[in-house]
């Protein structure tokens, strides 16, 4: 079978997305994940100062998200929203929570401790690289 009759089969047998509905779905979640956290924001804000607000807001989220997919809640709101539960934090926590929960029942140093960063692990080590890099031609720059 060469490439092209392949792609021909899979186009075929492949159903189609209801994009409007993803849409309307991402949208949806995305913004009410954004509301819940301007909500917070506005609330610790009454009591914290506008960074403590942001980091306590930043950890509820966090928190909640974690919580959720714990309870498998977070994959079922995951199936309806598609990419609007990929808003960075929850995503993000959520990347790091569900393999972490999936690889429990091989102990918690091998299953937990080793898989909880298999998807988010990369992005860290990356995200870390990169801010050193720049932090060293920053430097660079402001010794001339």
């Amino acid at each position: 079978m060469t490439e092209k009759e392949y792609g021909t089969l899979v186009d075929e047998l492949s159903p189609d997305s209801p994009l409007w509905k993803d849409c309307l779905g991402a949208f949806l979640i995305g913004g009410l994940i954004c509301t819940l956290g301007q909500g917070l924001l506005n609330l610790y804000g009454l009591w914290l100062d506008e960074i403590d607000a942001a980091t306590a807001m930043s950890m509820t989220l966090v928190a909640l998200s974690a919580l959720l997919t714990g309870l498998s809640l977070y994959d079922d709101i995951a199936k309806f929203a598609g990419a609007g539960t990929l808003v960075p934090i929850t995503g993000f926590a959520n990347s790091i929570a569900a393999p972490a929960v999936e690889f429990k029942t091989e102990g918690f140093i091998l299953g937990v401790g080793a898989k909880m960063f298999t998807i988010a692990g990369p992005v860290i080590v990356y995200g870390v690289s990169a801010s050193v890099v720049y932090g060293l031609i920053y430097w660079i720059w402001t010794m001339m």
